[in-house]
């Protein structure tokens, strides 16, 4: 039976709260600016103040989980790398079929914002594989 918490490699800690600090920042920013930023973006102030309230406390919680000694591995991989696929699969459907159409800076910011996040998700998958694996990448921080 596979365990079911994980060592905590370098890799996967810089990947977790680098996601952390980046969906906090866009939290604390949506939230807080989602009145200032509609003109700017043609992106409705609801939308971004409800996405803002969202991620502050999926920040809160990677927060949490990449400061563990041993995460719990559903923590990674469920409530981590998928919710941060199907948050990049969202923003990409928002502008394809969605109710919305914002302007050009719009469509780059969550364009923008969506790439980093599925960078995050492939940074995560490929930090558990390696920490599953008892390996820890030459390009970890320590």
């Amino acid at each position: 039976m596979p365990a079911r918490t994980l060592i905590l490699t370098p890799f996967l800690r810089l990947a977790l709260l680098g996601d952390a600090a980046a969906s906090g920042a866009t939290g604390l920013l949506l939230a807080a600016g989602a009145g200032p930023l509609a003109p700017w973006l043609g992106l409705p102030t609801p939308l971004m103040h409800g996405a803002g309230l969202v991620l502050l406390p999926y920040a809160a919680f990677i927060a949490w989980t990449g400061t563990r000694g041993r995460p719990p591995r559903w923590a990674v991989r469920a409530a981590v790398i998928i919710i941060n696929l199907l948050w990049a699969a969202g923003s990409a459907l928002l502008l394809a079929a969605g109710p919305v159409s914002p302007i050009a800076l719009g469509v780059a910011f969550v364009l923008a914002q969506a790439l980093v996040v599925l960078g995050f998700a492939i940074m995560q998958w490929s930090a558990l594989r390696q920490a599953e694996a008892g390996a820890t990448p030459a390009c970890a921080l320590t």
